[in-house]
């Protein structure tokens, strides 16, 4: 008997009525037809409205202008305020043989040394000052250093701390005790300690260092945890652990006061923050403006005392102390203000240019003429 089926069926694969064909999907009895071909919708068949837009003088050269006009203001803005915060920096590394700190500068992590160097303010720091320390040639961006913590023992669970994990190898344990906090990055923290001090008439007076307050809030709060337990008694939440090979005492007595030691040490969690170039600097303290009469730092001779711990001299890197203070935008840091002026200024030159160009040969006819 023949069997008759449309074009469109046989181009499918199958009779819409018939039995099974191979490739083309069961049919029969009255089944859906199965098919490849897509289902007739705008979107899969290509149909969707679409915009595109028509690049004309009268819509290019208003948006160069635009942008310049835009960007080159809010530039010199942002470069005027980068220029008015104050900012002092101190090289303390010793390279230099006159420098005070060059018989320290062969210094290991087990044998501290002291030097002191004087420096002049020329200008008064009128707002809060921040103090940071800051390293140079030091690569806290490697894979591997980046690694090499475990977040469980920081975030104060009990069984990670006493099995740390193995990425913080080789620095998990130390004389089969192990070690917290584990891995290279706490291992290799930065130990020198800075205090500042005004010179007045050959006396030298301390300038009060706030250690508290230099960490962002949600590691405080949330990423770094001590051990459960007995929150004041940090001894016997680390018994059976053992400090950093680097360090020179354990864990829990960064501090005195119970509530910035052990993993909740700001300095710690500053320094566990890893930074993304090799050099950085990393906020170590303030320095609070007491009233409004008076700046917080006066133009004038202060020193700097350092117990010079931190080795940087084997690996051909540099120790600075900044002392800085801060706008709504940060610290000193000029780029921003600089790009937005390169690119406006480049945008109204571009503009001016294709206006030029625009005004001298785009009235032109620039039909040709057909022969007959």
């Amino acid at each position: 008997m023949a069997v008759n089926y449309s074009a469109k069926e046989e181009a499918d694969g199958h009779p819409s009525g018939g039995v099974g064909v191979p490739g083309g999907g069961a049919v029969g009895g009255g089944g859906a037809v199965k098919t490849r071909k897509p289902d007739n919708t705008a979107f899969k068949q290509q149909r969707l409205p679409a915009w595109q837009p028509i690049l004309t003088a009268g819509t290019v050269l208003p948006a160069f202008f635009i942008i310049g006009l835009i960007f080159i203001p809010i530039g010199i803005g942002i470069f005027v305020t980068s220029n008015n915060i104050r900012e002092y920096e101190i090289d303390y590394t010793g390279t230099e043989p006159s420098s005070p700190c060059n018989k320290c500068l062969n210094v290991s992590w087990d044998s501290p040394c002291t030097c002191t160097i004087n420096f002049t303010l020329e200008h008064s720091f009128e707002s809060n000052v921040f103090m940071y320390y800051g390293l140079s040639n030091f690569y806290q961006n490697h894979r591997r250093y980046v690694k090499s913590r475990d977040d469980s023992q920081l975030n104060g669970d009990n069984s990670s701390l006493h099995n740390p994990s193995k990425e913080c190898e080789p620095y998990r344990t130390n004389e089969d005790k192990p070690i917290a906090p584990c891995g290279a990055i706490a291992n290799s923290m930065f130990n020198d300690t800075l205090e500042l001090y005004r010179i007045d008439n050959d006396t030298r007076t301390p300038i009060p260092l706030i250690k508290k307050g230099i960490a962002w809030w949600t590691d405080k709060n949330v990423k770094f945890r001590n051990p459960t337990g007995d929150g004041n008694n940090l001894t016997a939440l680390f018994q059976g652990t053992t400090k950093p090979v680097n360090w020179p005492k354990p864990v829990y007595m960064l501090d005195p006061e119970p509530d910035n030691n052990g993993f909740i040490n700001e300095d710690f969690i500053v320094w566990m923050r890893t930074a993304a170039l090799p050099t950085f600097r990393k906020l170590y303290r303030l320095i609070e403006r007491k009233n409004n009469f008076q700046p917080t730092l006066q133009a004038g001779k202060y020193s700097l005392d350092i117990a010079y711990n931190y080795p940087v001299h084997s690996f051909d890197g540099r120790k600075r102390m900044i002392l800085s203070t801060i706008s709504w935008m940060g610290g000193k840091n000029p780029f921003l203000g600089i790009a937005y002026i390169t690119v406006g200024s480049i945008c109204f030159f571009l503009g001016v240019v294709l206006l030029f160009i625009h005004h001298k040969y785009g009235n032109r006819n620039t039909s040709a003429d057909i022969p007959n």
